[in-house]
């Protein structure tokens, strides 16, 4: 029997409305924002109520609506309010399935991501701030892309955090907004740049190279000389 990988999630900001009972025992509708999803779940964010994990929740998206189980739930400040990580109950079908790409086309574009932003074994100062504290860790990246780096902690942050970066490129400072990928304990987090451009994630990419150049460029330059 072949093992069940999860679905990769797509990155999206989709207004829905959501419903069901709060831990206080109340019935609540509200509108909130539909991020990374996939048909197996998503992230919501801007819940103004106190949910329980376990706890089965309506979701509606244009005019489909589905069920959904809470499978984690966070405090994430005034802006982004409560955030949960839910999944699709068996029976039921994803209301934003016409927007997620099939899933040839995912993996494909994960395959086209790897070969444009390879990743460098550099050093890179990076500014990490998590949306929900107020104090910015300033961290040495050793693993880093175009597309997102790696951030070695002894005290990972949970996936699907939502942060903001800053860094440097030569005398341009660059902030954008980013998404804990991975969390492994005990080692680091995997991060995706999810704020740059295209064009501004090949500008990083073509920063990284130029710093870090892949060694069959170095061996040509040595023999041209």
């Amino acid at each position: 029997m072949s093992q069940h990988r999860p679905e990769p999630r797509i990155t999206a900001d989709l207004p829905v409305r959501v419903w069901g009972m709060s831990a206080d025992g109340r019935a609540f509708s509200q509108n909130a924002r539909a991020q990374n999803i996939s048909s197996e779940g998503a992230l919501l964010s801007e819940i103004e109520q106190e949910l329980t994990v376990g706890d089965v929740i309506g979701v509606q998206y244009e005019q489909k609506k589905a069920r959904f189980k809470v499978i984690w739930i966070i405090n994430a400040g005034a802006i982004k309010k409560n955030q949960a990580g839910v999944q699709i109950l068996p029976d039921q079908e994803t209301p934003w399935k016409s927007s997620i790409p099939a899933q040839d086309k995912v993996a494909e574009q994960a395959k086209k991501n790897k070969r444009l932003f390879q990743r460098h074994k550099i050093s890179l100062p990076l500014e990490i701030r998590d949306e929900r504290v107020n104090t910015p860790m300033r961290v040495q990246v050793t693993d880093v892309s175009g597309n997102g780096c790696y951030v070695e902690t002894i005290l990972p942050i949970p996936k699907e955090t939502v942060l903001k970066v800053e860094f440097w490129m030569d005398e341009e400072r660059v902030t954008a907004s980013a998404i804990v990928r991975t969390c492994d304990p005990g080692v680091g987090n995997g991060i995706e740049f999810t704020g740059l451009t295209p064009e501004a994630k090949q500008k990083l990419q073509a920063y990284l190279d130029r710093l870090d150049p892949p060694r069959g460029i170095i061996e040509q330059d040595s023999t041209s000389q």
